[in-house]
């Protein structure tokens, strides 16, 4: 009897260990894809890594590298100074909702949705043309790829990194 525990303790463990070494989360899918590679490093150094892995659920609208090489000359690398960090998290909450919101779950027309980044909002737009979303800088984002699924939320992305700012018109 002793003998049939531990082997069902050792085949449960072993499904354990596959079962976390198969995890897709919203980070696993942005690490493993060159496009992100500029997100996945302003997420490590925003410390968020963690808590993006978490379960969830959330949607993140997540900028490519050409989004992030289209803000002004050394943008970029001013907010991964350490000393930046708060400003970092707030442009990288920005682009989170705790929620898990599939493409078919933007209704048609505008529609404000509240990002975890406190008192912000953005306006998502859902037409004919696609979805795109106004940030607080006024300018708008198009989301290029919608629904890439992850074991905790989704991933829509997007064409221009979102800055907070003022509340944009919807």
């Amino acid at each position: 009897m002793f003998t049939s525990i531990k082997t069902a303790a050792a085949a449960a463990t072993i499904a354990f260990i596959a079962g976390a070494a198969s995890a897709n989360t919203i980070v696993d899918i942005a690490a493993g894809d060159e496009r992100f590679s500029t997100l996945v490093a302003a997420v490590s150094a925003a410390g968020l890594a963690e808590a993006l892995s978490g379960p969830g659920p959330f949607t993140v609208y997540a900028p490519v590298n050409d989004a992030f090489a289209a803000l002004p000359e050394g943008t970029v690398e001013t907010l991964l100074k350490p000393e930046n960090k708060d400003q970092l998290t707030n442009v990288l909450l920005y682009h989170v909702d705790d929620r898990k919101l599939s493409s078919d779950m933007i209704p048609a027309g505008s529609t404000y949705f509240k990002p975890m980044l406190e008192s912000a909002r953005l306006c998502i737009t859902a037409g004919s043309e696609g979805v795109k979303i106004a940030d607080g800088s006024g300018e708008m984002a198009t989301v290029v790829i919608a629904d890439i699924k992850a074991d905790n939320g989704v991933i829509h992305v997007v064409d221009k990194v979102l800055l907070p700012g003022d509340r944009p018109a919807c």
